[in-house]
């Protein structure tokens, strides 16, 4: 499938403005779409087994580093979007859980952000959505942020900067998920 190649907008780390958040002392790690939004549903198969398109399975990731989970659920925003001027909008939620024994803070991110066309996009900053959570042990940090892209599809993957309460950095692997707009797979 042929794509154009139109002028490439900058992409917006949109979260600080347009994110939400929410912090969970569980470690209830099914962060699945909402019933009622436009994100790919959950269907349940034999014995209650969630059971998700293919295309939803590839686009989300799901990593651990130093006790650290990272779990990203992308959707595709169509209300937001506009193909017919290449300008394509997809949310991603993200779930951060400490499973170690020690709590961390959060202090940088760090996005690679590549649309259908192979341009590439770095996106630095501090915190998340203008925050710099701590997780404690079996604590999580959850939030919505948002990426714009020029094409139906795409990728990101990216880390975070963490701090432990001695004082130690390291970074957590957010691994790669793909951003794709169902008109993309069909």
């Amino acid at each position: 499938m042929a794509h154009p190649s139109p002028i490439i907008p900058t992409l917006i780390d949109c979260g600080a403005r347009a994110g939400r958040a929410a912090f969970f002392t569980s470690d209830d790690s099914n962060i699945a779409p909402e019933e009622n939004d436009s994100r790919l549903r959950v269907r349940k198969g034999p014995a209650g087994i969630p059971r998700r398109p293919l295309a939803f399975l590839l686009a989300m990731s799901d990593a651990t580093t130093m006790g650290i989970r990272v779990l990203v659920t992308p959707s595709y925003l169509p209300e937001s979007s506009a193909p017919e001027r290449n300008a394509y909008l997809f949310s991603y939620r993200i779930r951060i859980t400490n499973h170690g024994d020690i709590a961390v803070r959060l202090l940088r991110r760090h996005w690679t952000i590549t649309d259908g066309n192979g341009h590439v996009e770095e996106v630095e900053g501090p915190g998340v959505i203008g925050e710099t959570p701590v997780l404690r042990p079996g604590a999580s940090f959850e939030y919505t942020s948002f990426c714009p892209l020029p094409t139906p599809f795409g990728t990101m993957r990216g880390s975070y900067l963490m701090r432990s309460e001695g004082g130690g950095q390291f970074d957590v692997e957010i691994a790669p998920f793909s951003l794709i707009a169902p008109q993309a797979v069909n």
